[in-house]
């Protein structure tokens, strides 16, 4: 089932174009969002958040046109997301946070208690459940932004940037939950780090200059980058350049598709 439609988008920023034609159908699974500083990575998941519009083109998120003012506020109670910077109230609680989110998601005031746990303990801050935000670290406030955003065991979850702050281990155990989300939802991440493509990502998108570079599998990006024996510590790094220069130049583009 397809949960992500684009056909034809276009974001503008003033005279530069980010988006420029992307038409993506994404489904159940964990799909991992690839590219350049400034390919349009973050434009595409505000779009699909609908905390921004696009200047042209179509956008459908659960069957839900996020043109249309009823449409965006159905999306919105079934959607999770974690922008790179997400604001906080500091002198909430971890508990508190997360609650007030799920209230701006309108779930139900009896689910609202367990709900909260539950995505606490799933980020691993059950035991700062009731700590204010200020006195926690960087990676735990990271945290806190995962649990915000999955606190309504969402259909679809955009997360731009989650591992940003956390240490390996965490990275490791926020691959596991990826994972499990992804087995009911439609996950899009937003990252710069292969090894998190690699170890939970069920599809690659690589956008380029606001158009998709690539789409595939993490294993049929790392055989490109195995074929094409570049440069990387990865086989996916290795893939990702060649898909990258092959889209820079027309005549190699059949190659990677």
């Amino acid at each position: 089932m397809t949960s992500i439609r684009v056909s034809g988008l276009q974001v503008r920023h003033r005279r530069t174009l980010a988006l420029d034609s992307v038409d993506l159908d994404l489904g159940t699974g964990v799909h991992g969002l690839l590219g350049p500083n400034g390919a349009g990575k973050t434009s595409l998941i505000r779009v699909l958040a609908t905390v921004a519009q696009p200047s042209g083109g179509r956008v459908e998120i659960l069957g839900e046109d996020s043109a249309d003012h009823r449409g965006r506020a159905g999306i919105r109670r079934r959607l999770g997301y974690l922008p790179q910077e997400f604001g906080y109230y500091p002198g909430f609680t971890v508990r508190e946070f997360v609650a007030y989110v799920a209230w701006l998601k309108e779930m139900p005031a009896d689910r609202v208690p367990a709900a909260v746990q539950r995505a606490v303990a799933r980020v691993g801050l059950a035991d700062r459940i009731d700590a204010k935000i200020r006195t926690l670290s960087g990676g735990m406030v990271r945290r806190v932004g995962i649990a915000q955003a999955v606190v309504n065991d969402p259909s679809v979850l955009l997360l731009d940037e989650p591992t940003a702050g956390l240490d390996p281990e965490q990275r490791v155990e926020f691959r596991e939950l990826l994972r499990e989300l992804g087995a009911s939802a439609t996950v899009v991440v937003s990252t710069h780090l292969v090894e998190d493509v690699a170890a939970a990502c069920t599809e690659v998108t690589l956008l380029e200059g606001g158009r998709v570079a690539y789409r595939g599998t993490p294993e049929s990006l790392a055989a490109l980058g195995a074929a094409s024996g570049g440069p990387g510590d990865h086989p996916i790094e290795r893939g990702y350049t060649a898909a990258l220069r092959a889209h820079r130049t027309p005549g190699a583009r059949e190659a990677v598709r």
